[in-house]
Parts: structure tokens; C-alpha cells; sequence
């Protein structure tokens, strides 16, 4: 029988996996066995940051593991300054774990990573979902640190959540799933994760701004199959990255949702779930 802990993102245990001599933080639910579905997050992200729906209704049918990259939140070591380090840390990550083949989802800065890992190491990647993201050299990318500071004022003068401008739009129905959003990360009451240390956002956000200038990669490479889904109107990593790779990996699905930001799967997450679940058992 199963009990809160393994069906309800608000109440998964924080874990630890020690690889080298650096602990990473995680937390996992769902059913076990099976190829188990490894979440990465976005730019100064913790565990408290995967939004619940998301996570809750994914491990209804899978194996969900979310983790904290070096640095950040609950796990120990120093955030990486670039994309490849952290590839290489979620790589050693899985094998620590004891997997050898995994599904991957990375959202934004996660999915850089989860993109990287998939060129890195082919034979572990199952099926790739791509969200909020982009691909290396991809347009605008680089330019996140100067799109973003002017927002993270605002929500500071606004006294509202930063993520509020930078993650969904300006309309009546961005700023309602704004709200329901933030709402929805703040349900998990206890042994909620760390906030990152200002040292450590500044170090990730450095390796976003490399991963914007650095050559493109070959993402014919990439010959899993991959969903790509963003909304229509993203300012971080505009939308334009999510259409280009999918046009440049071969067995690539596009969501695009309507009058939705960079956040737009948040949004549009009674959506997404169906689609990603349908995705996975195909």
C-alpha cells in the first residue's frame, strides 16, 4: 500500500547521494522500477521549486526523482560555473543511483543540462522532454542576466515574487496562473529545502550567459525521442529556441501554449501532464 510520501510531492522525504565526497540532495516518488523520469530545474531553483501538479500527476504511472544540482539548496560542493560541469554531476548522480537508463525533463537552465547529458551519454537517455529552454548559442539566451535583473526589481518593489514577470505574461490569465503558481509551491509546509546563497545564483546564471555564447552543438545527435514545449510568449529563452530545436532533433514532438510565458507549462499543466505521460508510454 502506498502511503503519502510515495504518491505526494508535498510530503517526499529529502535524501542524499554522496558522489565523491559531495552530497546531492533529492526527493523521490512514485512507483518503483521501471525507467524513472530524472526532473532538473531552472536558474536558482530548489527541490521546493517543481511545481506539485506537475510532479504529483507524473508519478502517478512513474518513477519521479528531483534533484538539486551541486551548490544548490540541501546539496553540498560549489554551483558550477558552466553547463558541462553540471551534465557531469547528474551523470554521476544516476550511475550513484544504480540507473542505467533513465527518461529526462529539464525545464529551462534544466534543460541545457538535460540536452548536454543526452550528447554526453546517449546509451542512458530513454525519451528527453525539453521545456522553457533552449539550445546552445540560442537566441537571446546570453542575454537573460539583462531581461531578468529589471524583473527581479520589479517583483522586489511590487513585493511580489520575481517569477510572477519573469515567467508568465502580462495578461489576465498569465497573472491568474502566476498566482495559483506561487500558491502551489508554497504547500509543502515542512523540511522545505535551502534558498540559494547569492553566490550561488550569480555562478549559475554565469553558466547560462556561456551556454548562450558557446558554438552551437550537433543536435542531430540527439536520436531519442524528444517532446519540446514551451509558451508562446517566453522572455527568458524566447520561444523561437524551443521551434529551432525541434526542427534540428529528428524525432522531436513541439507544444507551443497560447497567451503563456517562459512558465507557460505551469500554466497549461492539466495539459502538459496528459501529454507528457502519453509521451513517455509511446
Amino acid at each position: 500500500m502506498t502511503t503519502a510520501s510515495t504518491n505526494d510531492y508535498r510530503y517526499a522525504p529529502n535524501r542524499f547521494v554522496t558522489v565523491g565526497n559531495i552530497g546531492f540532495a533529492y526527493r523521490e516518488l512514485g512507483p518503483r522500477g521501471g525507467v524513472p523520469l530524472i526532473l532538473l530545474n531552472h536558474w536558482g531553483a530548489v527541490l521546493d521549486n517543481f511545481d506539485p501538479r506537475i510532479v504529483d500527476g507524473l508519478a502517478v504511472a512513474h518513477h519521479i526523482i528531483a534533484l538539486d544540482y551541486q551548490g544548490i539548496g540541501f546539496s553540498g560542493g560549489t554551483a558550477p560555473e558552466t553547463i558541462d560541469e553540471m551534465a557531469r554531476d547528474v551523470i554521476a548522480v544516476i550511475s550513484e543511483l544504480g540507473f542505467t537508463t533513465v527518461d529526462l525533463m529539464g525545464f529551462s537552465l534544466g534543460g541545457f543540462v538535460a540536452q548536454d547529458i543526452a550528447l554526453k551519454a546517449p546509451g542512458l537517455v530513454r525519451k528527453l522532454i525539453l521545456t522553457g529552454t533552449g539550445p546552445a548559442g540560442g537566441a537571446g539566451i546570453a542575454r537573460v542576466g539583462a531581461v531578468s535583473w529589471p524583473l527581479i526589481l520589479k517583483g522586489m518593489l511590487t513585493l511580489r515574487d520575481p517569477k510572477t514577470y519573469l515567467f508568465f505574461t502580462s495578461t489576465i490569465n498569465g497573472r491568474r496562473a502566476a498566482k495559483d503558481f506561487l500558491a502551489r509551491l508554497k504547500e509543502r509546509q515542512l523540511d522545505r529545502d535551502k534558498e540559494p546563497t547569492p553566490r550561488a545564483f550569480l555562478r549559475q546564471l554565469g553558466a547560462i550567459k556561456a551556454w548562450g555564447r558557446q558554438a552551437p552543438q550537433d543536435l542531430g545527435r540527439i536520436r531519442v525521442p524528444v517532446l519540446v514545449a514551451n509558451g508562446d510568449n517566453d522572455i527568458m529563452v524566447p520561444t523561437s529556441n524551443s521551434r529551432d530545436l525541434a526542427r534540428r532533433i529528428a524525432k522531436a514532438e513541439l507544444v507551443i501554449y497560447e497567451d503563456a510565458g517562459h512558465g507557460g507549462i505551469f500554466q497549461y499543466h492539466s495539459e502538459f501532464v496528459p501529454r507528457v505521460l502519453a509521451f513517455l508510454a509511446a
